[in-house]
């Protein structure tokens, strides 16, 4: 079904063209595990000294293949690593059959490539409840490792889509020291995405040198920053799992969790999640929701992430209706500190409502010829403190409907 959907209108114009980054090779390829005639299957392979860093859904349902990375992820090694990822099945909520799919698909990888089993970390996203038929990964896993190439990211990308319209990929080149430092990563997301870390599959690679208890905190502070600052329809997979790799291949080694290398790496990460969003299924809008003047941070993050999940808000930005009565609705029922009469509230640049009313200068054109626009901006300030906090989202049109309905045929 995924392949008949359109582009989303909100897609960049091209796939970018990523930094190589040494030490990290891809190879994509269709084995038929739900789709026919579509990559399907994707293998990454990393360089002895790779260091690896994690953060994955903390969904109770979450499946076998993040059970078996959130073992995998803290251990130190200095072989190599590889990733393995299939589209089409989530090898979610399914018992025994999960476990044994997931150690047959890494065993084989590891076998493939010479690696311990503790060095394969493995990802499934699709349906869940259905058994994966992991024979059809382990049989082409040789024909992986024959293709692996460095500059086959892109295929990589595409191999691991499944409702995304388009594939997701984010790069920089930075200079530390006077030497260059790359990072480039992939993602997958449209459906089922929230924030509960990491609301998709993400794979990012940087040639910097970081150990791994480093490269874990400044992951896991960026994800809060990022991909916990995003949502499409509220509801978090029990497959997210966003993996970083450092191969160490530039020889610029990287002592602190500030500075250029972070501000790069936070680069990616947003540009990726930004994508996620403009993917969002049925998705025409791309929501940046903004509130400031909240108690606290963690209150105007409260609030943001209620206007930004909205339904009623979602429909009302699909259907270009500046409706700012249904933003002081998800205001209220936020939970977190308000004060009706103190709220301002913003169209972009249009003021709409303050001091708890209609601003009375507010003209209904003004809204509405907003609210036409592909990129929109909802400014709320609570007039409480300095809290604020910055989340995107999408519209929600009947497309979200029209994929969800027939999901599973």
């Amino acid at each position: 079904m995924a392949d008949t959907i359109e582009k989303s209108p909100l897609a960049p114009a091209c796939f970018p063209d990523l930094p190589e980054i040494a030490g990290a090779e891809f190879a994509s390829i269709s084995a038929g595990v739900k789709y026919q005639d579509r990559k399907d299957v994707t293998l990454m392979r990393l360089a002895p000294g790779t260091t690896m860093a994690g953060v994955f859904t903390r969904s109770s349902t979450r499946s076998a293949p993040v059970l078996d990375c959130q073992e995998k992820i803290a251990l130190d090694s200095d072989v190599g690593a590889a990733i393995i990822v299939n589209s089409g099945n989530a090898n979610a909520f399914t018992g025994k059959n999960g476990v044994d799919a997931t150690k047959a698909v890494t065993e084989t990888v590891a076998a493939s490539l010479g690696l311990p089993a503790t060095r394969i970390f493995s990802s499934s996203t699709g349906v869940i409840g259905e058994p994966l038929p992991h024979e059809r990964i382990t049989a082409k896993v040789d024909d992986l490792r024959d293709m692996l190439s460095t500059s086959a990211m892109h295929d990589a990308a595409d191999g691991i889509r499944t409702t995304d319209t388009f594939a997701k990929g984010a790069g920089v080149e930075i200079q530390i020291d006077g030497k260059p430092v790359r990072i480039s990563g992939i993602a997958k997301g449209s459906g089922m995405v929230a924030p509960d870390m990491a609301t998709m599959l993400v794979y990012i690679f940087t040639d910097a040198k970081i150990a791994r208890p480093l490269l874990q905190t400044i992951l896991s502070e960026l994800t809060d920053l990022t991909f916990n600052n995003i949502t499409v329809d509220s509801d978090t997979s029990t497959s997210d799992t966003l993996l970083l790799a450092a191969t160490g291949a530039s020889g610029v080694s990287i002592n602190t969790k500030t500075g250029p290398f972070r501000d790069a790496l936070q680069e990616v990460m947003l540009d990726l999640a930004h994508q996620v969003v403009r993917d969002g299924e049925g998705a025409t809008k791309f929501v940046e929701v903004c509130v400031t003047g909240a108690a606290s941070d963690a209150d105007a993050r409260t609030h943001a992430m209620s206007i930004a999940n909205s339904p009623l808000v979602k429909t009302a930005v699909a259907g270009e209706d500046p409706n700012w009565g249904r933003v002081v609705m998800a205001i209220g029922k936020s939970g977190a500190a308000a004060d009706r009469d103190l709220l301002t509230i913003r169209f972009g640049d249009v003021l709409v409502a303050e001091n708890g009313w209609v601003s009375p200068n507010y003209q209904e054109d003004d809204g509405a010829n907003y609210m036409k626009s592909a990129e929109l901006a909802i400014n709320v300030d609570l007039g409480l403190a300095d809290g604020c906090a910055t989340v995107w989202t999408c519209d929600l049109t009947h497309g979200y409907i029209t994929i969800n309905a027939d999901y599973r045929s």
